[in-house]
């Protein structure tokens, strides 16, 4: 006995055999995701630890200062490699898929290869609005907070990183004066130095010189003050009235206080000016608005001051009445009003240099007003290509199935390459005024989009089979495409 299923069995079969097999696709890029993020995270952390130790070696910071350093160097480093570990994952996983014929079996079944792209293509959508959420709130916060963290760090005094046979300067707690310091030895463990010699210019009416055998460096409890005990030494004072006045007193064991050296981590209560990098869409747009309404009255000004010279120029009396001045010279030869004549050339070279002036200043807004229109589109054009990395790569990996890890190392690194390129110079355009923000941020992914949707509508006729599709292909066609552009003629003999 056989049975035909109907219609509508047949509507709920394909539903449940395509939610299976978009479940698995997700599932298959979750692992490579997952690693790619996290091993790229990983180097850039990394590296840009390595390039800012300098400003933590040598200054006494707790951990939970370090630990907050590390954390806030995090984001801009996530923004990177979100987007770069989407088309690994993605490259990846389609030629996994290509290279186990599981594609084939897919179409074979009657899934088209782009019906198979829709379920990742779907998640990149919503990793784009993350995405811009992070670069919006998330990345500005923390760029501010890092950058006023360093500059906390880089004013604490470096006190125990004193160095031997050298002047050390320490600043004092008035900022009036400087102690220097210098000794032959000084035992990083023990804070004990030999042969010390200080020279105290805090006092600006007496300049004064130690000289000790030895000593040894202890802080109070607060961290703020340093105490120098010195032992088997002698001061010399002289006074800074060059009255020839001397001083000169021995002692076996001196302390000397230095008080409010720094050693300790002093955070700003208010943080410093925000750049553009350091800002959410809405603070740039706020930041566009207060700068075109300093150019508009800028612009006010100008057309006021032109306004108010012509009219002196002219005689005109605030009424508009002509003043007239060469009707008749005096008899000694002067013409009336020749003072105003003077006194309007004068207010005619006030104006060229005001005018000159504000329209540098002018430039110089609009300037800053491309930076500021940079910085929106950028937040926009880097989620965006989450969703750009999708539909180049899985069209890639599918047509070079057996490259493997080696044709995702190389087509990362192309595309990488070549996107960072693009976005980097078009900053640097747009910064310049060459070319729009727009077209500076969206013209790397606008170009990779079309390329992108090429790609995928001919996914149909590379998604049949597994054969062929070795790395040495890419080269290959790549280079068959620059024959066939210089040399039309050939390729088609």
């Amino acid at each position: 006995m056989s049975a035909t299923l109907g219609s509508e069995d047949k509507v709920w079969c394909r539903d449940v055999r395509m939610s299976i097999i978009t479940r698995y696709i997700i599932r298959s890029h979750l692992g490579p995701f997952i690693f790619a993020f996290s091993a790229l995270t990983g180097l850039l952390f990394l590296n840009a630890v390595a390039q800012r130790m300098e400003n933590l070696v040598g200054k006494g910071l707790p951990w939970s200062v370090i630990g907050e350093f590390l954390l806030l160097s995090l984001p801009h480093i996530i923004a990177l490699t979100l987007p770069m570990a989407i088309l690994v994952s993605v490259l990846y996983t389609f030629n996994e898929l290509t290279a186990s014929n599981e594609i084939t079996a897919m179409a074979g079944g009657g899934i088209k290869p782009i019906r198979m792209l829709t379920p990742i293509l779907g998640v990149s959508i919503i990793l784009a609005g993350g995405m811009f959420f992070f670069n919006d709130r998330v990345l500005p916060e923390g760029n501010y907070r890092l950058k006023n963290l360093i500059i906390d760090i880089g004013k604490k005094s470096p006190t125990l990183d004193l160095r031997e046979l050298v002047i050390n300067q320490i600043q004092t707690e008035s900022r009036s004066g400087t102690v220097y310091l210098q000794a032959a030895t000084i035992d990083p463990v023990t804070n004990e130095m030999t042969e010390v010699v200080i020279y105290d210019l805090s006092n600006p009416y007496s300049y004064r010189t130690t000289y000790a055998l030895s000593g040894k460096m202890e802080f109070n409890k607060e961290r703020t003050d340093l105490y120098l005990t010195l032992y088997d030494g002698e001061v010399r004072e002289v006074g800074s009235d060059r009255s020839g006045e001397f001083k000169r007193s021995e002692f076996k064991t001196q302390i000397l206080p230095l008080r409010g050296v720094g050693d300790h981590l002093e955070r700003q209560q208010e943080g410093t000016v925000r750049s553009d990098r350091e800002m959410s869409v809405s603070m740039l747009w706020d930041a566009i608005k207060e700068r075109n309404t300093r150019i508009n009255l800028t612009k006010e000004s100008n057309y006021e001051r032109a306004r108010i010279a012509l009219d002196q120029t002219l005689g005109l009396t605030p009424e508009g009445s002509p003043k007239l001045y060469y009707s008749n010279v005096d008899e000694k030869g002067k013409i009336p009003g020749e003072d105003f004549l003077t006194d309007s050339d004068e207010m005619t070279q006030q104006l060229t240099v005001a005018v000159r002036q504000n329209y540098q200043q002018i430039l110089a807004l609009n300037s800053n007003i491309n930076r500021l229109w940079v910085e929106i589109h950028k937040k926009f054009a880097i989620a965006f290509a989450c969703i750009v990395f999708v539909l180049i790569g899985a069209p890639l990996a599918i047509r070079f199935p057996r490259g493997g890890v080696g044709m995702v190392i190389a087509i990362s690194v192309g595309i990488f390459a070549v996107y960072w390129a693009g976005l980097i110079g078009g900053e640097n355009l747009a910064d310049e005024g060459i070319i729009p923000p727009f077209w500076a941020m969206w013209g790397a992914d606008l170009a990779f989009l079309v390329i992108g949707i090429f790609l995928v509508t001919r996914m149909g006729r590379t998604g049949g089979h597994s054969r062929g599709g070795r790395l040495d292909e890419i080269f290959f066609t790549i280079g068959d495409f620059f024959r066939r552009v210089i040399r039309p003629e050939q390729s088609s003999a």
